[in-house]
Order: C-alpha cells, then sequence, then structure tokens
C-alpha cells in the first residue's frame, strides 16, 4: 500500500498536467463532435498508460461511451466516470484553466474530469507497482451523465450486475472531501395545458384559460414538497398566453422532483403523473419521470465506507466524512444493485459554477485511496 500512496504522490505534477491537457478539451454533453475528441483521446491515454484494453459503447444521440477494461478474473469491480460536462463551447475563454494557490481551476475541472485522472492513475499505479488482483476492473467514461445518462443507464445497470463493489468517481462533498452515501432520486415532469381561448374583454365565458389551471397546479405540486421527509417539488420554469386580452390557451411548466427514500419515490410519482384538471374544460398532459432512484445508506455501502476511512486513516492520514446530498448521479443506478461508494472524485469546490476547482494536493491522494479499494475489494494475489 505504501508503495502504491509513494507512487502516486510522485505523480503529482503529471497527473495535473494530464488534467490540464483534458480541461482544455472542452465536452459539452449536447455536442457529440466535441465529446467525441476528448473520448478518443482519452481511449489513447488510457491504453498508453496501461496494459488494459478499450472497446466503445454506441449512442444514437451521443458520444460513444468508453468500457476500458483492466486485469482478469471471474469477478468484477466497476468504477464510473463521465466525461461530460455542463459547460457550453467556448466558456475556455472567459473561465480558462489556471493555477493559483495550490488549486486548478477550469470548466469540468472539479466535475468530473479530476476523476477520470484519478481512476487512470490508480490502475496504473497498481500495474507499476506489480500488483495483480484475482478480478478485473472495468472503467466506464460515459458522455451523457449530466442530462441524466438516457443513453448510458443500460451498460452502467448491466455492469453493476456483475461487480462485487462500485467506485463512483464523482467530486466529494466540500473541501474536507466528505464521501457521499446516500443521494436523493431525481426526477424532471413537463406538464403542458391546453384550454380554450377567446377574448378577455368581448367573450371571456366562452374560454377557459390554461394559465389559470396552471396557477391552481402550481401551488397543488408546491405544497407535496415535505421537507422533513427529504422531498421537494419545484416549479422551476412556466410559460403560456399569447397576449394580455386572450384567455390563455396553453400553458407549461418544468418541475424538478427531489425525494429521499425509495417510499417516498411511490408516493410523490404517482401524485404528478396523475394530475386532473379543476376545470373539466382544460387539458393536461403530463410527462416526464423520476428517472435516477434515491440512493439510500444501506449495511453494505456502511461498510464500504469504513474501509474507505479505515484505509485513508492508515495510509494517508486522512479522516474521512460522509455526507448525503441533494443532487444525483449514476451511483443512484447502482445502489440496490451492488454495494456502491460514491464522491471518492476530486477534492476541490463549484461543481457547475464559475469557481470550480479542484485542491491539486489531494489529487494523488485520492487516486490512492482508490487504488486501495481495488486492492482490498480485488484479492490481491499472492
Amino acid at each position: 500500500m505504501i508503495d502504491i500512496v509513494d507512487y502516486l504522490k510522485h505523480s503529482e505534477k503529471d497527473m495535473l498536467q494530464f488534467l490540464e491537457e483534458i480541461v482544455r478539451m472542452e465536452s459539452p454533453s449536447q455536442e457529440p463532435q466535441l465529446t467525441a475528441q476528448l473520448a478518443d483521446y482519452l481511449t489513447i491515454c488510457f491504453e498508453k498508460m496501461t496494459n488494459g484494453k478499450t472497446s466503445r459503447i454506441h449512442s444514437e444521440e451521443y458520444t460513444d461511451h468508453i468500457r476500458a477494461e483492466w486485469g482478469e478474473g471471474e469477478n468484477q469491480l466497476l468504477i464510473l466516470t463521465h466525461l461530460d460536462t455542463v459547460w457550453p463551447q467556448g466558456t475556455l475563454e472567459t473561465m480558462p484553466f489556471e493555477v493559483k494557490d495550490g488549486k486548478a481551476y477550469g470548466p469540468g475541472s472539479f466535475d468530473m474530469k479530476a476523476g477520470i485522472v484519478q481512476a487512470i492513475y490508480a490502475i496504473q499505479a497498481l500495474e507499476t507497482n506489480g500488483v495483480e488482483l484475482d478480478c478485473k476492473i472495468v472503467l466506464l467514461i460515459t458522455s451523457d451523465e449530466e442530462l441524466g445518462s438516457p443513453t448510458s443507464k443500460d451498460f452502467i445497470i448491466e455492469e453493476a450486475k456483475k461487480s462485487e463493489a462500485v467506485f463512483v468517481l464523482e467530486p466529494s462533498q466540500g473541501e474536507n472531501g466528505a464521501l457521499k452515501t446516500a443521494r436523493k432520486g431525481v426526477g424532471t415532469y413537463d406538464i403542458s395545458i391546453k384550454g380554450i381561448s377567446s377574448h378577455a374583454g368581448i367573450e371571456p365565458e366562452k374560454g377557459a384559460s390554461a394559465i389559470e389551471e396552471l396557477a391552481e397546479k402550481i401551488t397543488y405540486l408546491s405544497n407535496l414538497t415535505d421537507l422533513d421527509k427529504g422531498t421537494s417539488v419545484n416549479v422551476g420554469i412556466i410559460d403560456g398566453g399569447s397576449s394580455k386580452n386572450v384567455i390563455a390557451e396553453e400553458a407549461h411548466a418544468v418541475v424538478d422532483v427531489r425525494v429521499q427514500t425509495q417510499e417516498e419515490m411511490d408516493r410523490i410519482a404517482p401524485l404528478i403523473e396523475e394530475l386532473k384538471p379543476v376545470d373539466e374544460e382544460v387539458e393536461i398532459q403530463v410527462e416526464g419521470e423520476i428517472y435516477r432512484p434515491p440512493l439510500e445508506r444501506t449495511d453494505e455501502i456502511e461498510v464500504l465506507f469504513e474501509k474507505a476511512r479505515d484505509l485513508a486513516k492508515t495510509y494517508l492520514d486522512l479522516d474521512l466524512e460522509e455526507e448525503s446530498t441533494g443532487g444525483g448521479s449514476d451511483a443512484n443506478f447502482t445502489a440496490s444493485i451492488a454495494a456502491t461508494l460514491d464522491g471518492l472524485g476530486a477534492v476541490g469546490d463549484g461543481a457547475h459554477a464559475n469557481h470550480e476547482h479542484v485542491i491539486i494536493s489531494q489529487m494523488p491522494r485520492r487516486s490512492a485511496l482508490l487504488a486501495m479499494l481495488l486492492c482490498e475489494y480485488g484479492k490481491v494475489r499472492s
């Protein structure tokens, strides 16, 4: 273990250079020509830096996902990362990659390109130090996580079913680097309302206002929020109507839903999906779902976290903490299938924000923690 820690400690400058290279390759989720360039580069890097092999998982709408494999054995450990970011092309012009006060700034640096760097270096550290595991390691680098993983979800679940444990390289929580042992389920609903238009001054009685119906629904939906249960329902976008003197024929809303437990998910989902109009002359159409189930802290997750905490304390002099978060990740898909530990990625701050950054000195330490977890769960060959 100490050899791995020392190796990665001495790899800090190389890790930073790798991070700079891939941050400078902008990769917004919905720009396949850009994400494809990064996918090609990461494929080359993985095969150059390790003796592993890569293949592609085809995606019709987005860039193909990368499946990288290292080692061999009947058992499998899964590492999840993603190469797409929320930042549009051209962000580097106003938010360039820069190093300042021990931190690396840039779009996607924290969420989650540093996580990709740490994952690949963890595998390289095992190989360089002659560690042979009695299993294979599968690293998935997907291209649509920021969109809810619409084309990668099924493949993530498929690989999780084959795996003894899943390690997710999403950023840690806060600058103390807490791991994430619980996440809320996440859903999005589009609500379209169709009413009857008429002149608001001459024939108001002949109309049925879609906006008035939407106003009723906003109050109803907002009242579904129950913070004590960890449930929030937020009507974040609304639009409708055509003119101030026309009874609105159409109105629309987009709703964000977060739930702490599967029980709450089962309660809340039908209350939204089966909305009925107050005005019988109005039609309501609801589309969407809770697309990421809640990640609830299980006994298996607790065991995994305790092992990570012991390793961090013994070999890295780190006092790891755990936290719950309202944001979703691909860990939401795997936690009910295999023991899953999330937040193993970068330590820093500013995901999806202009001050996004990584604490550089923590990159080799977090990479070492992942490598040690792989050793523990991969059963090192004697």
